[in-house]
């Protein structure tokens, strides 16, 4: 079973991934350098404030706002590529592929395990083994997007109808936070994510029990009834259910909630993960986030099957 950790604040100063300390390296450069220059300007300004004497001019003007500023900033450029990882042509031999296609306002995330051979689909978290190459595939379904993990690595755009690749490497295990980092609507705000990064024998574990369906889903229990009855199932698949995968030949519309209850949040970090918020997300839904696609279900479905829904949801792991 999974360790429960703590999410590490969302900052590029918690370094987590392989080329995460040159991402702090170039932020302590450019802090300290726009000090030093700050500084030296305010001594320029108080000698010029304090003898009244004439200065040249144009040589200034040439010295300091042309010759000053394009030795510092070519120096930057050539320093800020030197420190860019490397781009990859083709993925490291023992990558581990996770597309990641973004929605308003949640994150359908797919794993393709080529050493493995294990093949799931989960959403709104993320866990990856320690020191193993992920090769991230990022796409959007609706509006540009932006994938950002800052302590894993860096950022990148998901824009409809393209593929962006991003490659990292976890280098230390912990719970590391995400966040949509392009305005992407009114909810854009209550668009995060979690990332895990846990021992490779402990990722193994969780791959395979993810790769399964879920056991409850084949059992009989009121919620389950409710959660056919009130076609939950034409958006959301929870495989082991007699119509998995597909409903009338189209694609689910709504977040895969397999092994919902294994996950620390809900709603795409939201809320914590506990049955009161589960029952208070399918009962509110457009009170917690306005405008999302899902109606709240106190519009439609009774307070006891609502009630039904969020228990058997919460046994979902």
């Amino acid at each position: 079973m999974m360790r429960t950790t703590t999410a590490t604040p969302q900052s590029t100063l918690h370094a987590g991934g392989e080329h995460s300390s040159s991402f702090i390296e170039l932020t302590t450069v450019l802090v300290l350098g726009g000090g030093v220059i700050f500084a030296g300007v305010m001594l320029l300004l108080a000698i010029s404030l304090s003898k009244q004497r004439l200065v040249n001019t144009k040589l200034w003007l040439i010295g300091g706002g042309i010759a000053f500023p394009a030795v510092v900033l070519c120096t930057l450029l050539f320093y800020s590529e030197w420190l860019r990882p490397a781009w990859r042509p083709s993925l490291p031999a023992n990558a581990l592929v996770v597309t990641v296609k973004a929605h308003m306002w949640w994150w359908d995330v797919s794993y393709q395990d080529t050493q493995s051979r294990l093949h799931f689909v989960t959403a709104n978290e993320i866990r990856l083994p320690l020191g193993r190459p992920v090769y991230f595939a990022l796409t959007s379904e609706d509006v540009i997007h932006s994938f950002w993990v800052p302590a894993l690595g860096g950022k990148m755009d998901m824009v409809p109808g393209r593929i962006q690749h991003l490659l990292i490497t976890p280098v230390r295990q912990g719970q590391w936070r995400g966040q949509c980092a392009e305005f992407c609507g009114t909810q854009h705000a209550l668009m995060a994510l979690d990332v895990i990064v846990s021992a490779p024998a402990e990722y193994e574990a969780w791959a395979k029990a993810q790769a399964q369906p879920a056991v409850e889903a084949e059992l009989p229990h009121p919620g389950r009834y409710a959660f056919m009855s009130n076609h939950c199932n034409f958006c959301h698949n929870v495989r082991g259910m007699p119509d998995a995968d597909e409903v009338h030949g189209k694609p689910r519309l709504g977040p895969d909630l397999t092994h919902i209850a294994s996950r620390h949040t809900l709603a795409a970090g939201a809320l914590p993960n506990t049955m009161q918020n589960m029952h208070h997300w399918i009962t509110n839904t457009q009170e917690v986030k306005p405008d999302a696609r899902m109606p709240s279900g106190a519009e439609r479905i009774p307070q006891q099957e609502l009630e039904d829904i969020a228990k058997w949801l919460s046994m979902l792991k």
